[in-house]
Protein backbone atom coordinates (compact mmCIF):
# COMPACT_ATOMS: atom_id res chain seq x y z
CA UNK A 1 0.00 0.00 0.00
CA UNK A 2 1.28 3.57 -0.70
CA UNK A 3 -0.16 6.60 0.61
CA UNK A 4 0.12 10.78 -0.94
CA UNK A 5 1.50 13.49 1.03
CA UNK A 6 -1.47 13.80 2.91
CA UNK A 7 -1.73 10.14 4.21
CA UNK A 8 -4.22 9.15 1.67
CA UNK A 9 -4.07 5.57 -0.02
CA UNK A 10 -4.25 4.57 -3.43
CA UNK A 11 -7.38 2.23 -3.24
CA UNK A 12 -9.72 2.92 -6.44
CA UNK A 13 -8.29 3.14 -10.38
CA UNK A 14 -10.58 4.22 -12.75
CA UNK A 15 -9.68 3.27 -16.56
CA UNK A 16 -11.42 5.11 -19.22
CA UNK A 17 -11.59 2.47 -22.00
CA UNK A 18 -12.93 4.86 -24.81
CA UNK A 19 -13.47 9.04 -25.38
CA UNK A 20 -16.03 8.43 -27.74
CA UNK A 21 -19.43 8.68 -26.56
CA UNK A 22 -23.21 8.51 -27.60
CA UNK A 23 -24.22 11.02 -25.98
CA UNK A 24 -23.48 15.25 -26.18
CA UNK A 25 -24.00 16.01 -22.88
CA UNK A 26 -23.70 19.92 -22.38
CA UNK A 27 -22.29 19.82 -18.73
CA UNK A 28 -19.41 16.88 -20.60
CA UNK A 29 -19.43 16.57 -24.73
CA UNK A 30 -21.20 19.63 -26.20
CA UNK A 31 -22.13 19.03 -29.01
CA UNK A 32 -21.47 22.49 -30.69
CA UNK A 33 -17.90 21.56 -29.83
CA UNK A 34 -17.84 17.52 -30.30
CA UNK A 35 -19.66 17.82 -33.49
CA UNK A 36 -19.25 15.46 -36.49
CA UNK A 37 -15.55 16.76 -37.42
CA UNK A 38 -14.26 16.04 -34.25
CA UNK A 39 -11.16 14.10 -33.93
CA UNK A 40 -10.85 11.88 -31.42
CA UNK A 41 -8.03 9.68 -30.36
CA UNK A 42 -6.50 7.25 -33.42
CA UNK A 43 -6.67 3.33 -32.59
CA UNK A 44 -3.12 3.35 -32.09
CA UNK A 45 -2.92 5.50 -28.90
CA UNK A 46 -5.89 4.11 -27.35
CA UNK A 47 -4.61 1.51 -24.55
CA UNK A 48 -5.29 -1.79 -25.87
CA UNK A 49 -6.70 -4.53 -22.97
CA UNK A 50 -3.54 -6.35 -22.36
CA UNK A 51 -1.91 -3.10 -21.94
CA UNK A 52 -5.00 -2.63 -19.40
CA UNK A 53 -5.21 -5.32 -17.65
CA UNK A 54 -1.28 -5.13 -17.39
CA UNK A 55 -1.48 -1.60 -15.78
CA UNK A 56 -4.31 -2.69 -13.64
CA UNK A 57 -2.67 -5.80 -12.27
CA UNK A 58 0.30 -2.62 -11.56
CA UNK A 59 -2.37 -1.23 -9.40
CA UNK A 60 -3.73 -3.91 -7.44
CA UNK A 61 -0.23 -4.84 -6.56
CA UNK A 62 0.02 -0.98 -4.65
CA UNK A 63 -3.31 -1.49 -3.09
CA UNK A 64 -5.86 -0.97 -5.29
CA UNK A 65 -9.04 -3.31 -4.85
CA UNK A 66 -11.55 -1.67 -6.95
CA UNK A 67 -11.48 -1.17 -10.75
CA UNK A 68 -14.08 1.20 -12.31
CA UNK A 69 -14.20 1.45 -16.42
CA UNK A 70 -15.49 4.53 -17.39
CA UNK A 71 -15.38 6.66 -20.85
CA UNK A 72 -16.56 8.47 -22.64
CA UNK A 73 -19.06 5.46 -22.92
CA UNK A 74 -17.32 2.72 -22.34
CA UNK A 75 -20.02 0.39 -24.28
CA UNK A 76 -18.72 1.58 -27.26
CA UNK A 77 -15.35 0.25 -26.73
CA UNK A 78 -15.11 -3.55 -28.89
CA UNK A 79 -15.67 -6.51 -27.02
CA UNK A 80 -15.67 -4.81 -23.78
CA UNK A 81 -16.43 -8.26 -21.97
CA UNK A 82 -13.33 -9.61 -22.94
CA UNK A 83 -11.34 -7.06 -21.18
CA UNK A 84 -14.13 -7.36 -17.97
CA UNK A 85 -12.64 -10.99 -18.27
CA UNK A 86 -8.87 -10.19 -17.78
CA UNK A 87 -9.64 -7.56 -15.16
CA UNK A 88 -12.12 -10.21 -12.66
CA UNK A 89 -9.11 -12.68 -13.28
CA UNK A 90 -6.95 -10.36 -11.02
CA UNK A 91 -5.84 -11.57 -7.49
CA UNK A 92 -6.89 -9.13 -5.25
CA UNK A 93 -9.19 -7.25 -7.88
CA UNK A 94 -12.31 -7.45 -6.16
CA UNK A 95 -14.95 -4.86 -7.34
CA UNK A 96 -15.25 -4.90 -10.92
CA UNK A 97 -17.77 -1.72 -11.64
CA UNK A 98 -18.61 0.08 -14.61
CA UNK A 99 -20.56 3.62 -14.87
CA UNK A 100 -22.79 3.99 -18.51
CA UNK A 101 -25.48 6.15 -20.04
CA UNK A 102 -27.08 2.96 -20.23
CA UNK A 103 -28.31 3.40 -23.64
CA UNK A 104 -26.38 0.31 -24.62
CA UNK A 105 -26.84 -1.55 -21.57
CA UNK A 106 -29.67 -3.74 -22.23
CA UNK A 107 -27.61 -5.44 -25.12
CA UNK A 108 -24.50 -6.12 -22.79
CA UNK A 109 -25.82 -6.21 -19.39
CA UNK A 110 -25.67 -10.83 -19.16
CA UNK A 111 -22.25 -10.39 -20.85
CA UNK A 112 -20.51 -7.71 -18.62
CA UNK A 113 -22.13 -9.98 -15.76
CA UNK A 114 -21.39 -13.20 -17.03
CA UNK A 115 -17.49 -12.34 -17.67
CA UNK A 116 -17.34 -10.80 -14.22
CA UNK A 117 -18.44 -7.87 -13.99
CA UNK A 118 -20.01 -6.94 -10.69
CA UNK A 119 -22.08 -3.86 -10.45
CA UNK A 120 -22.67 -0.89 -12.57
CA UNK A 121 -23.74 2.73 -12.33
CA UNK A 122 -25.78 4.46 -15.07
CA UNK A 123 -25.85 8.01 -15.63
CA UNK A 124 -29.55 9.51 -15.52
CA UNK A 125 -30.66 13.09 -14.85
CA UNK A 126 -34.23 12.77 -14.99
CA UNK A 127 -37.12 10.88 -16.04
CA UNK A 128 -37.97 13.39 -17.82
CA UNK A 129 -38.40 12.70 -21.74
CA UNK A 130 -38.40 16.07 -22.78
CA UNK A 131 -35.47 17.34 -20.46
CA UNK A 132 -33.86 14.06 -21.13
CA UNK A 133 -33.52 14.59 -24.62
CA UNK A 134 -31.96 18.29 -24.00
CA UNK A 135 -29.80 16.98 -21.41
CA UNK A 136 -28.48 14.31 -23.74
CA UNK A 137 -27.70 16.73 -26.79
CA UNK A 138 -29.28 13.75 -29.07
CA UNK A 139 -32.82 13.78 -28.97
CA UNK A 140 -32.93 10.09 -26.62
CA UNK A 141 -35.97 9.71 -24.70
CA UNK A 142 -35.33 7.68 -21.10
CA UNK A 143 -36.91 4.29 -22.64
CA UNK A 144 -33.69 2.26 -23.09
CA UNK A 145 -31.76 3.33 -20.59
CA UNK A 146 -34.83 2.25 -17.70
CA UNK A 147 -34.86 -0.86 -19.77
CA UNK A 148 -30.93 -1.42 -19.69
CA UNK A 149 -31.28 -0.79 -15.96
CA UNK A 150 -33.74 -3.81 -15.76
CA UNK A 151 -31.78 -5.66 -17.58
CA UNK A 152 -28.55 -5.24 -15.48
CA UNK A 153 -30.64 -5.88 -12.22
CA UNK A 154 -31.67 -8.66 -14.09
CA UNK A 155 -28.54 -9.97 -15.17
CA UNK A 156 -27.40 -9.92 -11.44
CA UNK A 157 -25.45 -6.19 -11.65
CA UNK A 158 -26.56 -5.42 -8.76
CA UNK A 159 -27.20 -3.07 -6.72
CA UNK A 160 -27.17 -0.66 -9.45
CA UNK A 161 -26.75 2.98 -8.75
CA UNK A 162 -28.31 5.63 -10.67
CA UNK A 163 -26.28 8.96 -11.02
CA UNK A 164 -27.72 12.45 -11.81
CA UNK A 165 -26.39 15.67 -12.13
CA UNK A 166 -28.51 18.18 -10.70
CA UNK A 167 -28.59 21.54 -12.83
CA UNK A 168 -30.13 24.66 -11.50
CA UNK A 169 -33.40 25.54 -13.59
CA UNK A 170 -32.80 22.53 -15.90
CA UNK A 171 -34.13 19.37 -14.42
CA UNK A 172 -33.55 19.93 -10.03
CA UNK A 173 -37.54 20.14 -10.48
CA UNK A 174 -37.35 16.51 -11.13
CA UNK A 175 -35.67 15.52 -8.12
CA UNK A 176 -38.46 14.19 -5.84
CA UNK A 177 -39.69 12.32 -8.88
CA UNK A 178 -36.64 10.25 -10.15
CA UNK A 179 -36.15 9.48 -6.56
CA UNK A 180 -39.45 8.30 -5.96
CA UNK A 181 -39.64 5.87 -9.13
CA UNK A 182 -36.34 3.89 -7.72
CA UNK A 183 -37.75 3.74 -4.02
CA UNK A 184 -37.98 0.18 -2.93
CA UNK A 185 -36.40 -1.24 -6.01
CA UNK A 186 -33.13 -1.70 -4.19
CA UNK A 187 -31.47 0.79 -6.52
CA UNK A 188 -29.40 3.51 -5.13
CA UNK A 189 -30.23 7.12 -7.27
CA UNK A 190 -27.27 9.27 -6.42
CA UNK A 191 -27.59 13.16 -6.74
CA UNK A 192 -24.16 14.82 -8.17
CA UNK A 193 -24.09 18.67 -7.61
CA UNK A 194 -22.97 20.16 -11.03
CA UNK A 195 -19.39 20.68 -11.04
CA UNK A 196 -16.40 22.54 -13.13
CA UNK A 197 -15.33 19.54 -15.22
CA UNK A 198 -13.22 20.14 -18.06
CA UNK A 199 -13.05 23.95 -19.86
CA UNK A 200 -15.91 23.65 -21.96
CA UNK A 201 -19.17 23.71 -20.02
CA UNK A 202 -19.35 27.25 -18.96
CA UNK A 203 -19.75 26.26 -15.21
CA UNK A 204 -21.26 28.86 -12.86
CA UNK A 205 -21.82 28.22 -8.84
CA UNK A 206 -24.71 29.97 -9.22
CA UNK A 207 -25.88 26.75 -11.53
CA UNK A 208 -25.56 24.49 -8.40
CA UNK A 209 -28.25 23.18 -6.21
CA UNK A 210 -26.20 22.47 -3.01
CA UNK A 211 -26.95 18.88 -1.81
CA UNK A 212 -28.50 20.11 1.54
CA UNK A 213 -31.50 21.58 -0.65
CA UNK A 214 -31.77 18.25 -2.74
CA UNK A 215 -31.84 16.04 0.71
CA UNK A 216 -34.41 18.51 2.27
CA UNK A 217 -36.60 18.51 -1.20
CA UNK A 218 -36.82 14.69 -0.86
CA UNK A 219 -36.99 15.07 2.95
CA UNK A 220 -40.18 16.54 2.45
CA UNK A 221 -41.91 14.02 0.21
CA UNK A 222 -40.03 10.92 1.65
CA UNK A 223 -38.50 11.25 5.32
CA UNK A 224 -34.79 10.65 4.92
CA UNK A 225 -32.38 10.20 8.13
CA UNK A 226 -28.70 10.04 7.88
CA UNK A 227 -26.55 6.55 7.29
CA UNK A 228 -23.17 6.00 8.10
CA UNK A 229 -20.79 5.65 5.20
CA UNK A 230 -20.34 1.89 3.83
CA UNK A 231 -16.52 2.78 3.85
CA UNK A 232 -13.52 5.15 4.09
CA UNK A 233 -13.48 7.73 1.14
CA UNK A 234 -16.83 6.90 -0.27
CA UNK A 235 -18.09 9.90 -2.38
CA UNK A 236 -21.94 9.65 -1.77
CA UNK A 237 -23.19 10.59 1.58
CA UNK A 238 -25.78 8.32 2.04
CA UNK A 239 -29.25 8.82 3.67
CA UNK A 240 -32.00 6.21 4.13
CA UNK A 241 -35.69 6.37 3.87
CA UNK A 242 -37.25 5.90 7.48
CA UNK A 243 -39.84 3.77 6.63
CA UNK A 244 -36.80 1.09 5.53
CA UNK A 245 -37.81 1.34 1.85
CA UNK A 246 -33.91 2.41 0.65
CA UNK A 247 -31.48 4.81 0.12
CA UNK A 248 -30.65 7.96 -1.79
CA UNK A 249 -26.95 9.52 -1.84
CA UNK A 250 -25.81 12.86 -2.51
CA UNK A 251 -22.31 13.90 -4.23
CA UNK A 252 -21.11 16.99 -2.93
CA UNK A 253 -17.62 18.00 -4.37
CA UNK A 254 -18.53 21.96 -4.44
CA UNK A 255 -20.44 22.73 -1.46
CA UNK A 256 -18.89 20.43 0.78
CA UNK A 257 -15.21 18.77 -0.92
CA UNK A 258 -14.16 15.43 0.42
CA UNK A 259 -10.42 15.64 -0.70
CA UNK A 260 -9.19 14.64 2.57
CA UNK A 261 -10.92 10.84 2.03
CA UNK A 262 -10.19 10.19 -1.70
CA UNK A 263 -8.55 7.50 -2.45
CA UNK A 264 -8.61 7.30 -6.76
CA UNK A 265 -6.71 7.60 -9.67
CA UNK A 266 -7.48 7.78 -13.05
CA UNK A 267 -5.95 6.03 -16.12
CA UNK A 268 -7.14 7.67 -19.50
CA UNK A 269 -7.95 6.03 -22.56
CA UNK A 270 -4.13 6.90 -24.09
CA UNK A 271 -2.82 5.97 -20.95
CA UNK A 272 -1.78 8.70 -18.83
CA UNK A 273 -2.12 8.00 -14.97
CA UNK A 274 -3.87 11.14 -13.49
CA UNK A 275 -4.08 11.95 -9.77
CA UNK A 276 -7.42 14.02 -9.85
CA UNK A 277 -10.49 14.25 -11.59
CA UNK A 278 -9.79 18.41 -11.89
CA UNK A 279 -5.99 17.71 -12.87
CA UNK A 280 -4.21 19.72 -15.55
CA UNK A 281 -2.30 16.86 -17.20
CA UNK A 282 -1.46 13.29 -16.46
CA UNK A 283 1.54 11.10 -16.40
CA UNK A 284 2.41 8.78 -19.60
CA UNK A 285 2.60 5.29 -18.33
CA UNK A 286 1.65 4.03 -22.34
CA UNK A 287 4.98 5.15 -23.87
CA UNK A 288 7.16 3.66 -21.06
CA UNK A 289 5.32 0.13 -21.11
CA UNK A 290 5.78 0.01 -25.05
CA UNK A 291 9.27 1.37 -24.74
CA UNK A 292 9.47 -2.42 -22.84
CA UNK A 293 9.53 -0.87 -19.32
CA UNK A 294 9.64 -3.65 -16.73
CA UNK A 295 7.10 -4.30 -14.09
CA UNK A 296 9.51 -3.11 -11.93
CA UNK A 297 10.57 0.05 -13.66
CA UNK A 298 6.51 0.54 -14.14
CA UNK A 299 5.31 0.42 -10.36
CA UNK A 300 8.39 2.59 -9.44
CA UNK A 301 6.88 5.45 -11.82
CA UNK A 302 3.28 5.07 -10.58
CA UNK A 303 4.53 4.91 -6.58
CA UNK A 304 6.88 8.01 -7.40
CA UNK A 305 3.76 9.74 -9.11
CA UNK A 306 1.22 8.60 -5.73
CA UNK A 307 3.52 9.94 -3.14
CA UNK A 308 4.29 13.33 -4.10
CA UNK A 309 0.04 13.45 -4.89
CA UNK A 310 -1.00 17.16 -3.02
CA UNK A 311 -4.52 16.93 -5.15
CA UNK A 312 -7.65 18.79 -3.22
CA UNK A 313 -9.05 21.09 -6.55
CA UNK A 314 -12.61 20.85 -4.21
CA UNK A 315 -11.14 22.35 -1.13
CA UNK A 316 -8.97 24.57 -3.08
CA UNK A 317 -12.21 26.08 -5.65
CA UNK A 318 -14.96 26.46 -2.31
CA UNK A 319 -11.74 28.71 -1.15
CA UNK A 320 -11.45 30.85 -4.19
CA UNK A 321 -14.84 30.80 -5.95
CA UNK A 322 -16.89 33.11 -3.89
CA UNK A 323 -19.90 32.97 -5.87
CA UNK A 324 -18.57 33.77 -8.92
CA UNK A 325 -16.97 30.60 -11.65
CA UNK A 326 -14.48 27.80 -11.17
CA UNK A 327 -11.09 27.74 -10.85
CA UNK A 328 -9.71 29.16 -14.11
CA UNK A 329 -6.73 26.64 -14.76
CA UNK A 330 -6.95 24.33 -17.55
CA UNK A 331 -8.27 20.92 -16.11
CA UNK A 332 -8.65 17.79 -18.27
CA UNK A 333 -12.38 16.95 -19.89
CA UNK A 334 -14.15 14.14 -18.11
CA UNK A 335 -14.46 12.41 -21.40
CA UNK A 336 -10.96 11.63 -21.60
CA UNK A 337 -10.99 9.87 -18.19
CA UNK A 338 -14.24 9.28 -16.68
CA UNK A 339 -16.29 10.93 -14.06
Amino acid sequence: MITDLFGRSLRDLRISVTDRCNFRCPYCMPAEIFGEAYQFLPKDEILTFEEIARLAELFVQLGVNKLRITGGEPLLRVDLPTLIGQLAAIPGADDITLTTNGYLLGQQAQQLSDAGLSRITVSLDTLDDEIFKQMNGRGFGTRRVLDGIKRAADAGLTPVKINAVVQKGVNDHTIVDLARRFKGTGHIVRFIEYMDVGNRNGWKLDEVVPASEIVALIDAAMPLEPADANYVGEVARRWRYRDGDGEIGVIASVTQPFCADCTRARLSTDGRLYTCLFATDGVDLRGPMRDGGTDAELLEVITGIWSVRQDRYSEIRTEITAGESGDARPKVEMYQIGG
